[in-house]
């Protein structure tokens, strides 16, 4: 799905419908032809992301957008508004809208255009890849139509606007790639298909990149993605995807976790739901790929070294057991208490291997611990660190992402339940602290490094369309990272 964003001083002749904003308080637009009290009468009153469409005999549909009360409009409601007046003009080929001409009160002209491209994109996502033609479901029948929008502003922001927006319709598209990846059945989507799916986008985004398959990653002695993948019958593959801009004022890694298929291995989960949702267990991956198929377009001016950590975690005769000990990349090893606790050992290789590049900085993301999810619910990502600035910086790109998330305590005295009677430690700490344990743990590979892990085991996914977000995979980080990346300092020890 790829949508067209212009920018234009009036509507043009031959849009199929026209949007325009409408707050609970000031003037109605004059181009709606409606009056606050007839607005009314239909039960309109101007609320956050309310939609009401006036019917026309001839020309354009004309859509009232709620805004809410024009003081309190924020960045966020822009977008939000967006994704409902998306989705409300989805049946339409060509929309124009005004809302470019709002002032929310944290944000310019070209922050209002990457609003409204970011919200329009992912909320008129829809994945079908698995829908036969012949299908008569909702998703197939109705999808989205909407293939053009024109922003109508003034001529002094006009040039802001639409640099916004350009920028908005590529981040919101790698949004919906990430969605595409994890949200595709785990029979079509393998390690391997991943690599050659990060080839792809290092060839269109100029990227660097290798492939290391296990042969290569045992000589290397990673254990934890050896570890991991021995139950299945599908390889391994670690991606390293490297952006190198002149003049780099820094160096961070991404590392995501990439388990494309979590049944648990020996430690099986439970027979309920939770298993379809398990081909999304590589949705820290998917974020990271799909935010570092954007940096030739965003340019950020800090290197960026990637690493997508890709295995199945699977149950066989071969698989991982209870007892077992594996050494890490960076030497340590660990004692296995739960092998569907997997997700860090093969963070674990990962970040060994960032230190080992001398970063500044690292994040790694990951859907890791159903005890985040319990202490958060599903709206919120946790957010562990061994250094406060760089948290700082995380917390402060999510916020501007809308991608909330809240930051957990790495409690020094609970390290002393990740100790081991035969290694250097387990890769549980007991039934209590979950994520924190899970955190501690990561910690051990970090070399010290300012390090942040985000646990988006809650956010992963939505069950329903809830303002830009759409029903299945979020994709939730991409916009972070871009956000982070792009307002990068080296921080504070």
């Amino acid at each position: 799905m790829t949508l067209a964003f212009d920018v234009t001083r009036s509507s043009p002749k031959g849009v199929d419908a026209l949007a325009v904003p409408v707050f609970t308080d000031g003037p109605v637009p004059r181009s709606l032809g409606l009056s606050r009290p007839a607005l009314a009468a239909v039960g309109f009153d101007g609320s956050a992301a309310q939609i009401f469409q006036v019917p026309s005999a001839a020309g354009a549909v004309v859509v009232a957008v709620g805004m809410g009360a024009r003081a309190d409009l924020t960045i966020h409601g822009v977008r939000n508004a967006a994704a409902a007046l998306a989705r409300a003009v989805a049946r339409h080929e060509w929309v124009a809208t005004t809302l470019a001409d709002v002032e929310p009160k944290d944000g310019e002209g070209r922050a209002v255009g990457q609003a409204i491209a970011e919200g329009i994109t992912m909320a008129s996502y829809r994945f079908t890849k698995h829908r036969s033609e012949a299908s008569n479901k909702p998703d197939t029948k109705n999808a989205p139509k909407l293939t053009k929008i024109t922003l109508v502003c003034s001529a002094e922001r006009a040039a802001s606007v639409d640099k916004g927006a350009q920028r908005g319709a590529v981040i919101g598209d790698a949004v919906c790639f990430a969605r595409d990846l994890a949200n595709t059945s785990p029979g079509h989507l393998n390690a391997t298909d991943m690599a050659d799916v990060a080839l792809q986008v290092a060839s269109k985004g100029k990227l660097g990149i290798q492939i290391f398959d296990n042969d290569t990653m045992r000589e290397m002695g990673m254990g934890g993605m050896i570890g991991v993948n021995k139950g299945s019958v599908e390889p391994a593959r670690m991606i390293k995807l490297t952006y190198q801009p002149r003049q780099a004022q820094g160096t961070v890694a991404l590392v995501g976790k990439g388990v494309m298929y979590d049944s648990g291995g020996i430690s099986l989960k439970p027979s309920d739901a939770s298993h379809a949702s398990m081909k999304m267990d590589m949705s820290g991956a998917a974020a990271v790929l799909a935010a570092m198929s954007v940096l030739h377009i965003t340019k950020p001016r800090v290197a960026v070294i990637a690493y997508l950590m890709c295995t199945d975690n699977m149950p066989s005769g071969s698989a991982l057991k209870m007892g077992e000990v594996m050494t890490i990349r960076n030497g340590k090893t660990v004692e296995i208490h739960n092998t569907d606790a997997e997700g860090r050992l093969v963070l674990a290789d990962g970040l060994s291997l960032a230190v080992e590049e001398n970063v500044d900085a690292i994040v790694d993301i990951a859907t890791l611990t159903g005890a985040c999810m319990g202490a958060l619910g599903l709206k919120y990502a946790g957010l562990l660190s061994n250094n406060d600035d760089w948290a700082a910086q995380v917390n402060t790109a999510a916020s501007k992402a809308d991608e909330r998330m809240w930051r957990l305590p790495l409690v020094p005295e609970y390290r002393k339940l990740l100790d081991s009677e035969v290694a250097d430690m387990k890769n549980i700490g007991g039934p209590y602290g979950g994520a924190i344990t899970a955190g501690l743990f990561l910690q051990e590979f970090v070399g010290g490094k300012p390090w942040a892990h985000i646990d988006m085991a809650g956010p992963m996914r939505v069950d329903s369309d809830d303002g830009w977000l759409s029903k299945g995979a979020t994709a939730y980080g991409v916009r972070t990272f871009v956000e982070l990346l792009d307002a990068y300092r080296p921080p504070a020890c």
